[in-house]
């Protein structure tokens, strides 16, 4: 059975992240003063082939600690669709 896994990569909230900076400057410079901060992650989506959706979730987190993410600095969460 073939299951779509959502894995979302984000920077920890404890760390710097450059890019969300620069995106919330560019906001404010446009006048968005609304936004009060900006976190800026991956979003990818697998196709995994498995006998039960528990098991292509183990996949995919085996994936994201492996590949996908850098537990140094990244997180990661898993959604089985």
């Amino acid at each position: 059975m073939t299951f779509t896994v959502q894995i979302k990569v984000m920077p920890l909230k404890e760390l710097l992240d450059p890019q969300g900076k620069a995106v919330m400057g560019g906001l404010q410079n446009l006048g968005l003063t609304n936004v009060e901060d900006v976190r800026i992650g991956k979003n990818i989506t697998l196709q995994v082939n498995a006998d039960s959706a528990e098991k292509a979730k183990q996949i995919a987190e085996d994936a994201s600690k492996k590949l996908l993410s850098n537990p140094v600095m990244e997180y990661f969460e898993v959604s089985v669709n």
